[in-house]
């Protein structure tokens, strides 16, 4: 089990290195399918998840590729909604005992919801950028970023799914940002967003350390990897397949 855990880590980082599509929505199903609990494979993404974007904050930082004001506002609304999931959560499980069975069927509409972003964003980047909405000035949209902040932490909360993805996509469809700074606030605004969102988790005690250090073990040198070979390989035809792999393990667990 521990070798397979390092080994999927490895595999989902360079996956991720070679494309950029967020590990959440790899590995979570993933570790439900091969018989973790769904509360404790959200919790233990949420840290691993912490743990990487770490490295990534810190990259862009040196780089000041992080606007963040963006950052401010989405955050703003995205961590207290996130906080509010999970307490729904602890909620329904003291409640109800059902906590598992809505986290697994949640988390299968959102890996579709998330698998659909991933395709837009592949196929249709260049025709989704300009459009009017990116010339207005971001305070003219702070309302409305908060409100993509909540809505999409809540999910993020609950699922452990769509720090990135999801986000990503709101900030290229809605803000004036070039490449390494979308990618850069994504990941910082990522990174306080699954921190907080996984210190509750592991406060409720649904963290598995021993598989976030397995995880990781395989998952750093697979990042570094993919990230190498990923201007010499097309990543179009990868992501699509990724998708497909997405929308398969979400149809696993709502059925």
């Amino acid at each position: 089990m521990t070798l397979g855990i390092a080994l999927m880590g490895l595999l989902v980082g360079f996956l991720v290195g070679l494309t950029g599509v967020g590990g959440a929505a790899l590995i979570t199903p993933v570790l439900i399918m091969v018989g973790i609990q769904p509360s404790i494979a959200v919790g233990t993404d949420l840290v691993y998840n912490a743990v990487t974007k770490l490295f990534g904050v810190a990259q862009h930082w040196r780089q000041k590729t992080i606007n963040f004001k963006l950052m401010l506002y989405l955050a703003i609304g995205s961590i207290p909604s996130a906080v509010i999931a999970i307490s729904i959560l602890k909620y329904f499980e003291a409640a109800y005992h059902n906590q598992e069975h809505i986290i697994k069927h949640g988390l299968g509409y959102v890996l579709i919801l998330v698998a659909t972003a991933i395709l837009i964003k592949t196929f249709f980047d260049k025709k989704i950028r300009p459009n009017r909405w990116q010339l207005k000035p971001i305070e003219e949209k702070r309302g409305l970023t908060i409100l993509i902040g909540a809505v999409f932490g809540f999910i993020v909360g609950f699922t452990s799914i769509g720090s990135g993805s999801l986000f990503a996509l709101a900030m290229m469809f809605l803000y004036r940002l070039k490449g390494t700074e979308l990618v850069g606030t994504d990941i910082a605004h990522a990174f306080l967003l699954v921190t907080v969102a996984g210190l509750l988790h592991a406060n409720a005690g649904s963290v598995n350390y021993t598989l976030v250090g397995n995880l990781l073990i395989g998952s750093i040198p697979g990042v570094l990897v993919g990230s190498t070979l990923s201007s010499k390989v097309p990543t179009k035809p990868l992501r699509t397949l990724i998708s497909t792999v997405i929308i398969i393990s979400a149809i696993k667990l709502i059925s």
